[in-house]
């Protein structure tokens, strides 16, 4: 004999519905929720100036995050390799960039491999983010 929990069904219901909205929050997001994302697993506040200082130099690599998306990333950037125009980084002009954690995640991992040879911090991604995140169009 099986024993059936009262209100069973709808308890599970209530489950499968929270977790679907947490996986979706998991992928809505805004440039300042992933910022403080990235401040908080870094255990300290993200700068601006730090980020513009990583975003433009070179890291013993042949390119800089600035390689591709230009010193200033409010206008398209152009792929240094294979010429692919690149649609603006900074939120100001265009304001879908960072809002999926996962496409932020996924960015980068891959650009922080291409351009310091290894996974960027969370600190250098809160940086990085705090300073596209300053400026405007």
């Amino acid at each position: 004999m099986r024993f059936i929990e009262p209100g069973g069904a709808a308890r599970r219901l209530l489950i499968i519905a929270a977790a679907a909205a947490t996986a979706t929050a998991a992928h809505a997001a805004s440039p300042s929720d992933l910022l403080a994302t990235y401040s908080a697993q870094a255990g300290t506040p993200a700068s601006p100036a730090r980020g513009k200082q990583f975003f433009t130099t070179r890291h013993g690599h042949e390119w800089s995050c600035a390689s591709c998306h230009g010193a200033t990333p409010t206008g398209p950037g152009r792929h240094a390799a294979t010429g692919k125009v690149i649609d603006p980084l900074a939120p100001a002009a265009n304001p879908e960039r960072f809002t999926d954690a996962a496409k932020t995640d996924k960015w980068f991992r891959r650009n922080c491999n291409d351009v310091v040879g290894r996974p960027c911090s969370a600190a250098e991604k809160a940086d990085v983010l705090s300073w596209l995140v300053s400026l405007r169009r």
